[in-house]
């Protein structure tokens, strides 16, 4: 039934609706008058009617979605109003729904560490579940699609998405946890998600100019209602593959900016310092493949189980690193986050490292890193492996008036033999002594520490809250340490916090998954902020999370164990150690920034 009429004037002068006014001028009959108010009182009666039922039918039938490119499905491509990393960029709206942007400048993205993370994270995951689980996504603006969906390249392009349930109904709570994949041939990233915690979700794609071409975005739902934080997670998991989607990178078109270009391309990356290891943001990186071959499995394992198909000096390219790329022995793959790292020559590591202490606390990766770093860039080839506790002087062999004194404490158990304790092993009073006496029995205290906890406590903590007071009792212990060392009139250690790895292959489902070690490490960070204890951030789960979905790049666990032509966990023979070997690396930078 169609809406009444307009009213038609009858006279030129009056219409239906003015009471007073007839051919004569004088009032109309009383039974007209009523007929004429009725109407539009029906007409508005009867769309809200209509309205009432369509609210009624997306209620209950949850399958209604809203068509694609609707604003909060499909947020668009933006730029920085400021050259600020952290700060949201400005968004504009037009009739059509699309969001309009700024043009200038483009920056690179990275991640906002949350304030109040700690608080935040207890709150949802105490919140009740509700009775329905994920089991599906929408993504209007990319589900369906005959084609791949093409974006321009060097823009942050949003899209946001919706968790079903196993009828189609969207779900009203957040705490599932996304792994997103995007690769092409020379690139591999982890764009960021945000979970909005009404059960919508945004998802964040950036790729430089220079690797435009076909990619695949995938997005695997591992863990619902943060089930993934809970002591014995395995039998929880979901572990489906949702999307993969095929998607065109272009490179943006010159002709349509604003005539200099700066619309076009992001800032050059620059080379790393010290003062780039903010402690206020998650790195939000990539691995970009440079001077190989297109195919990892064109370059083998030589019989020493290494990879060195590159010559040792073969040249990073800027901007995406510097120095001998070779050295990597990863087939030309190299990380960069918001700004490039050195890749440092063995004299120069050792010009950056001598007459210096490296105090290391954290799980085994320590001892891999460790290792790595002696035995590819320090020239130590005779150093094959390091125990998880050791306080050594190491010298240069080329160079006897330089050396480096290097210690490692292993904190997944007091009793270095042992594991499964993480941070509850500083409840061990005879442990607490060991790591005090580094502090305060010499004169000379360590230069750098380098912190970490994680898989261990993945095991021991039966919650995120039991954890969060560990993580409190820890941060306490080693501010008193360094405000000990203060008050001997001697300068503090710079302290960096070394994320937790991202878990590999089958490791993927147990205890120390990625959805909890994810959270803990906000959680740890953000105990050691609050005391003022750090100088800066190394995030090695940005780092490992690209390769974690097998085990070509980790036994699990580590992604640092020494080369060997063996049968890896894989099935293959040999496996690739260029992760950790690029975190040491990374490490040079950050102590050797300045």
């Amino acid at each position: 039934m169609s809406a009444p009429a307009p009213p038609v004037k009858k006279d030129g002068s009056c219409g239906d609706l003015e009471a007073n006014c007839g051919s004569s001028g004088t009032a109309t009959a009383s039974t007209p008058r009523r007929r004429m108010v009725w109407k539009p009182l029906f007409a508005s009666f009867f769309a809200a009617l209509l309205l009432w039922a369509a609210d009624t039918s997306v209620v209950r039938g949850g399958a209604t979605r809203p068509p694609p490119l609707q604003l909060g499905y499909y947020l668009g491509s933006y730029s920085a109003h400021t050259s600020s990393p952290t700060t949201p960029p400005p968004i504009f709206k037009n009739s059509s729904s699309i969001v309009l942007v700024r043009k200038k400048p483009i920056f690179w993205m990275s991640v906002p560490i949350a304030p109040n993370f700690t608080t935040t994270l207890l709150s949802r995951w105490m919140a009740p579940a509700g009775d329905s689980r994920t089991a599906d996504i929408s993504i209007p603006a990319l589900d369906g699609r005959a084609s791949p969906v093409e974006l321009s390249a060097a823009e942050i392009h949003e899209f946001s998405f919706t968790a079903l349930d196993a009828a189609g109904r969207p779900r009203s709570l957040g705490g599932d946890y996304f792994e997103v994949d995007l690769s092409g041939p020379s690139w591999k990233s982890r764009p960021p998600l945000l979970d909005r915690g009404d059960g919508s979700y945004s998802l964040r794609l950036q790729v430089a100019p220079d690797f435009a071409g076909a990619f695949n975005l995938t997005v695997t739902l591992l863990f619902r209602s943060f089930e993934g934080l809970k002591m014995s997670p395995a039998r929880l998991k979901y572990g489906r593959q949702l999307r993969k989607i095929p998607v065109i990178i272009s490179r943006p078109d010159l002709s349509t900016g604003d005539g200099d270009g700066s619309a076009s391309s992001p800032p050059a990356l620059r080379t790393c310092r010290s003062s780039d290891f903010g402690q206020d943001f998650w790195w939000s990186g990539r691995w970009t493949r440079h001077g190989g071959k297109e195919r990892e499995g064109e370059c083998a394992v030589d019989d020493e189980g290494r990879y060195r198909c590159l010559a040792p000096d073969h040249p990073c390219e800027r901007p995406w690193c510097t120095g001998p790329l070779g050295a990597l022995e990863s087939d030309g793959w190299v990380y960069s986050a918001h700004c490039s790292f050195k890749i440092f020559a063995g004299e120069q590591a050792w010009d950056c490292l001598a007459k210096k202490w490296i105090f290391f606390w954290g799980d085994s990766n320590h001892v891999d890193t460790v290792r790595n770093l002696l035995h590819f860039v320090l020239g130590r080839a005779d150093v094959k492996q390091v125990p998880r506790r050791f306080d050594y002087n190491f010298t240069n062999p080329s160079n006897a008036s330089q050396s480096v004194r290097i210690t490692s404490i292993f904190n997944g158990h007091w009793n270095e033999s042992m594991n499964y304790l993480g941070l509850q092993s500083l409840e061990n009073k005879g442990f607490r002594r060991l790591l005090w006496r580094f502090f305060s029995a010499e004169e000379r205290v360590p230069d750098v520490m380098i912190l970490n906890s994680g898989l261990h406590d993945g095991v021991y903590w039966r919650s995120v809250r039991a954890f969060a007071g560990g993580a409190e009792r820890a941060a306490e212990f080693w501010a008193e340490v360094v405000r000990r060392v203060r008050e001997r009139g001697r300068a503090a250690p710079r302290v960096f916090y070394r994320t937790t790895i991202a878990a590999g292959g089958y490791a993927r489902e147990m205890a120390f998954n990625p959805s909890k070690m994810e959270a803990f490490d906000g959680v740890l960070l953000e105990k050691l902020k609050e005391k003022g204890l750090l100088s800066g951030v190394i995030d090695d789960f940005d780092m490992t999370f690209p390769w974690h979905y097998d085990n070509r790049c980790s036994d699990g666990v580590h992604y640092g164990r020494a080369p060997a032509k063996k049968l890896w966990r894989d099935g293959q023979i040999g496996h690739h150690y260029f992760v950790d070997l690029m975190l040491g690396h990374v490490l040079l930078n950050a102590i050797c920034g300045d």
